[in-house]
C-alpha cells in the first residue's frame, strides 16, 4: 500500500494552529505518511511535527466555509486546526483518520525512521537475559538459564531465555507450561541478595472445576523454598474472581497440594475498568468549569488514585514478605501479563537500589515488561479520547509509571532519574519513532525483525546529551529498602501527566533550573573546600617536619 493513496490533500495554506501555551499561528499544513506538519514563515514560531500514531481521535466542525479539526492526542494534548475550505477540511480529516489507524505494524514510523544522531550504543543488546543473570550468579548457584523456549514453542509470550531453579529440568518445565495459563510457567523475577529470597511470576494454574494438579509444578515452586521456610502466593484477583476462573478452566493453587505456601488474594483491577477510569480522569482534568466540590467528586469518581493505592499496597506486601518475613513469593493473576508485572516491578523498586538508577530502571522495563510479555501493542493502541473501544486497551503501563512517580515524590533523593524520564517513557509507549514498544511480546518482535529494521529507544536515551535531561540533580545513592506510604493522604494526582496541557509549568521549570544551578554551584564550592583542606593538611605536615629535630 502506498501512503499517497490515503492522502487526499497533501498540503493546505493559511491554516491556523491553536495549541496549549502557544499563540495561534498561521502557516502551511502538510501531511506525510507518518506526520502532520504545520510550518509558518513567521519568525520565532516553532513548527508542529505530530506523529499520526499519536492521534487518538478527531472531531470536525464547520462555520460557513471555515472548517475546524480538533485533534486529541494519546499524550492528552488537544490541538485545533482552522482550515479554509470545507472540501480541504474533510479531505484532511479523512486522511488523518486513515493514517492514524493503520493496521499493519510494518507501516508504522519506526520502520521508516533513520536517526540523525550518532549511535554510541545499540540499545537492542543493552539488557540481555545473560547479562542480568550474571548479576545473580555471583550471589547464588541455585538458579540456571533455561533455553527451553528457544523457538517460542513452550510459551509464546515468554522470551527465549528464562531463569528457573537449577534442579528443574527442561522436560519438567514443558509439563508445568501445559498446566499454566498461556504456557507461563513460574520463572525468576527477582533475587534478594540480602537473604536469598525470591520473587517468581507466572500465569494462573489450570486447575479447573476438577481440581487438576501437576506434580512438576508443585516440585518447581517448592524448589525455591529453603528448609523449614514457608512461601506466599500473591494472587492479584479477588477470591471470588479466582473461583469463577475455575469454571473456565483456570483457578488457583490448592492448599492441599502446596502445603508450604500461603495464598493471599489482593484484588487489582484490569482491562476496561482501568480504561474507563482513565477516560473519566482525563475528562475531569480537561473541564475548566469546575467548582471545588465538583472537581473533587469527579476525581474521586474516576477511581484512578484508588487503583494506584491497590497496586502500591500489593507491591509493599510483596516487598514485606521478602525483606521482613524472609519468605519467597509467587505472583500471578490470570494471564500474568498485567497486574502481575505491576507488582513485581514495583516490589523491585522498593527493594533494589539498582532499579532506582536510570540503567537499572531501563533493565527493569526490559525484563519485567517487554521480555515478560506485556502486550504493549494491544494495551496502548488507544488512549483516553478514542470512541471505538476495543476490549484490549488498558493503561496498565501508565498506572505503573504513576506508582513509580508516587514513590519518587516521597523519596526525591533516592532516584537517579527525574519525572521527565517517566513522562518520556509514557509518550514512547503510545507513539514513538523507536521500535522498543512495538509488538505484544518477544515472539512478535522477532517475527517483525525489529532489531534489524528499527532503532531502540535506549540507543537514543542513553546518549550523554539526552541523559542530562533525565537525571535527578538531588540523587544520592541510597542502598536501603524504601517503604512508601500508601495512605490516601500520601497519594497525589500526577500533574506532570494529567494537567501539563491545562496549565503552564513555566514557573516550576524556572524553579527547577534554579535548583539545578544551586546544586552545581554547591558542588563547585565543595570541590574547592576539599582542595583547600588537602593544601592545609600538606602545610601542617611540612610544619611538623620542620619543627621535629
Amino acid at each position: 500500500m502506498e501512503f499517497a493513496e490515503l492522502i487526499k490533500t497533501p498540503r493546505v495554506d493559511n491554516v491556523v494552529l491553536h495549541r496549549p501555551f502557544y499563540p495561534a499561528v498561521e502557516g502551511t499544513l502538510c501531511l506525510t505518511g507518518h506526520h502532520l506538519i504545520l510550518s509558518s514563515r513567521q519568525d520565532n514560531t516553532e513548527e508542529l511535527w505530530l506523529l499520526h500514531s499519536n492521534i487518538d481521535a478527531i472531531d470536525k466542525r464547520f462555520v460557513g466555509p471555515l472548517g475546524t479539526i480538533i485533534i486529541k492526542c494519546k499524550d492528552f494534548r488537544i490541538i485545533q486546526l482552522d482550515i479554509p475550505g470545507m472540501e480541504e477540511c474533510l479531505n484532511i480529516a479523512s486522511s488523518i483518520e486513515a493514517l492514524s489507524t493503520l493496521d499493519s505494524i510494518t507501516l508504522m514510523y519506526p520502520f521508516f525512521y533513520r536517526p540523525m544522531f550518532e549511535v554510541i550504543e545499540d540499545g537492542w543488546h543493552s539488557f540481555l537475559p545473560e547479562q542480568e543473570f550474571e548479576l545473580y550468579s555471583s550471589a547464588t548457584s541455585e538458579w540456571r538459564l533455561s533455553y527451553v523456549n528457544k523457538e517460542f514453542a513452550v510459551c509464546p509470550s515468554y522470551p527465549p531465555i528464562v531463569i528457573v531453579p537449577k534442579y528443574i529440568d527442561d522436560e519438567a518445565l514443558r509439563k508445568v507450561a501445559m498446566f499454566r495459563h498461556g504456557g507461563r510457567f513460574p520463572v525468576l523475577s527477582y533475587y534478594h541478595k540480602k537473604n536469598g529470597m525470591v520473587i517468581m511470576r507466572s500465569g494462573q494454574p489450570l486447575t479447573g472445576t476438577n481440581g487438576r494438579r501437576c506434580k512438576e509444578d508443585e516440585k518447581l515452586i517448592n524448589a525455591t523454598l529453603r528448609a523449614g521456610k514457608r512461601g506466599y502466593i500473591i494472587d492479584t484477583r479477588s477470591l471470588n474472581v479466582a473461583q469463577q476462573a475455575r469454571a473456565k478452566g483456570g483457578g488457583f493453587e490448592q492448599e492441599a497440594h502446596y502445603p508450604q505456601w500461603r495464598r493471599i488474594h489482593k484484588s487489582i483491577e484490569r482491562y476496561h475498568i482501568l480504561q474507563e477510569s482513565l477516560i473519566k480522569l482525563v475528562e475531569a482534568c480537561n473541564d475548566q468549569t469546575h467548582n471545588m466540590d465538583r472537581w473533587l467528586s469527579r476525581l474521586e469518581a474516576s477511581n484512578w488514585l484508588t487503583h494506584i493505592k491497590e497496586i502500591l499496597t500489593t507491591a509493599c506486601l510483596a516487598a514485606q514478605c521478602i525483606d521482613r518475613e524472609g519468605a519467597s513469593i509467587l505472583i500471578h493473576g490470570t494471564e500474568g501479563t498485567d497486574s502481575t508485572l505491576q507488582v513485581t516491578s514495583l516490589a523491585q523498586i522498593i527493594l533494589e537500589p539498582r532499579s532506582r538508577t536510570i540503567r537499572g530502571f531501563e533493565a527493569l522495563i526490559e525484563r519485567e515488561w517487554l521480555q515478560a510479555g506485556h502486550p504493549f501493542q494491544q494495551r496502548c493502541a488507544q488512549s483516553a479520547y478514542c470512541n471505538s473501544k476495543q476490549k484490549w486497551e488498558s493503561p496498565v503501563f501508565l498506572l505503573f509509571l504513576d506508582c513509580v512517580w508516587q514513590i519518587l515524590r516521597q523519596f526525591p533523593c533516592s532516584f537517579e532519574f527525574n519525572e521527565n524520564f517517566l513522562i518520556m517513557l509514557f509518550e514512547h509507549a503510545y507513539a514513538s519513532q523507536f521500535g522498543t514498544f512495538l509488538g505484544n511480546n518477544e515472539s512478535e518482535r522477532c517475527k517483525l525483525k525489529l532489531q534489524q529494521k528499527t532503532m531502540s529507544l535506549w540507543s537514543w536515551v542513553n546518549r550523554p546529551s539526552e541523559l542530562r535531561k533525565f537525571t535527578n540533580p538531588l540523587f544520592e545513592a541510597n542502598n536501603l529498602v524504601i517503604w512508601p506510604s500508601v495512605a490516601p493522604q500520601s497519594l497525589q494526582l500526577w500533574e506532570g501527566i494529567f494537567l501539563r496541557w491545562n496549565r503552564s509549568s513555566k514557573y516550576l521549570d524556572e524553579a527547577y533550573e534554579e535548583m539545578v544551578n544551586i546544586i552545581e554551584y554547591n558542588k563547585e564550592l565543595q570541590a574547592k573546600v576539599n582542595v583547600l583542606r588537602r593544601q592545609l593538611a600538606e602545610l601542617e605536615t611540612e610544619d611538623g617536619m620542620q619543627e621535629s629535630p
